[in-house]
């Protein structure tokens, strides 16, 4: 029963001893303590603030790469835009180019024609006159009594001009 019942110079030296303790500690160990957990709290603190300020600057940096990319989406579309249209000129102007060079080339291809049939006509009137000029030299050759033999004769020609 000791034990449940202390004794007045158990409670005084144990009272003595936890005074002293208390005292050392407070002398050397508490302020280090304190400051350790003064420091602690300060970087727990600091490491609050730096994670705020990170995610911020995530935020922002996040709604800086969705502008960006709203930009570069505009930018592209305007660049496809403009090349679309690029496109449809170049073709358009090759296609009036081809347009104008086809009908010159027609244009060409029919005065030469037209030269060429002139030329031709005018071959055909040059030999028909010269056969005619023949037919007319041999026919005043032979007697001009003989119309039988005339006749003959220019149809004979005839039908050799007209098989050349």
């Amino acid at each position: 029963m000791e034990l449940l019942t202390p004794n007045i110079g158990l409670v005084f030296w144990m009272s003595l001893a936890f005074l002293t303790v208390l005292f050392v500690l407070r002398k050397f160990a508490w302020s280090g303590i304190l400051k350790a957990l003064k420091e602690r709290e300060d970087f727990i603190e600091r490491s609050l603030k730096s994670a705020e300020e990170a995610k911020a600057q995530m935020s922002s940096l996040k709604a800086e790469n969705e502008n960006l990319l709203a930009e570069a989406r505009a930018e592209r579309e305007t660049i496809l835009k403009e090349a679309k249209e690029m496109k449809e000129k170049i073709l358009s102007d090759a296609k009036t180019v081809a347009s104008e060079e086809g009908n010159r080339l027609i244009a060409a291809a029919r005065g030469e024609i037209e030269k060429e049939k002139n030329q031709a006509l005018s071959d055909i009137k040059k030999q028909v006159g010269e056969i005619s000029l023949e037919i007319a030299e041999k026919v005043i050759r032979k007697e001009l009594s003989d119309t039988n033999a005339q006749e003959a004769l220019v149809a004979e020609h005839l039908s050799k001009a007209q098989s050349n």
